[in-house]
């Protein structure tokens, strides 16, 4: 009887072992790698690096960095005779706005295709290019899109 009480204490024993030597020194769980990789990857869009973006009126938005601060954004627009409205964001003022045309309005899907050059004013910030319809109704921003440039 003494056996069965002696193994499985010994198997409880060795379990807890091996969870402390997956901890570092200091006696905390190592960093994770997804946490480590999405940090990473929101600090900077790296030259030739596409990330693809999507909502209910723009799909297959893709950035590709061109250069330190030229960006070509391209994709497909779903949106009310064929014009896509922009503007640059740092988080308080807005940099940089336009617009652009697709090859079809809406209800068709109309490709499209610019390049825009985004400077910070403030080292600290972080740029957002935002895709948006104006309504035709009265102008007002409908189914934003933000991307991340840098």
């Amino acid at each position: 009887m003494k056996q069965l009480i002696v193994i499985p204490a010994m198997v409880i024993i060795s379990g807890c072992g091996v969870a402390e030597n997956e901890k570092d020194g200091a006696g905390t769980d190592p960093p994770q790698m997804d946490t480590v990789h999405t940090q990473a990857a929101t600090d900077t869009i790296p030259r030739d690096t596409l990330t693809t973006q999507a909502n209910e009126r723009f799909r297959n938005v893709m950035v590709t960095r061109l250069d330190e601060k030229e960006f070509k954004i391209s994709g497909e627009a779903q949106v009310f005779e064929a014009t896509i409205s922009w503007k640059i964001e740092d988080g308080h003022n807005v940099l940089k706005e336009g617009h652009e045309t697709t090859d079809a309005g809406a209800p068709e899907w109309g490709r499209f295709e610019f390049t825009v050059t985004a400077e910070k004013e403030r080292e600290n910030s972080t740029l957002v290019l935002i895709l948006y319809e104006a309504s035709a109704k009265d102008g007002s921003h409908q189914h934003e899109l933000p991307l991340m440039l840098y």
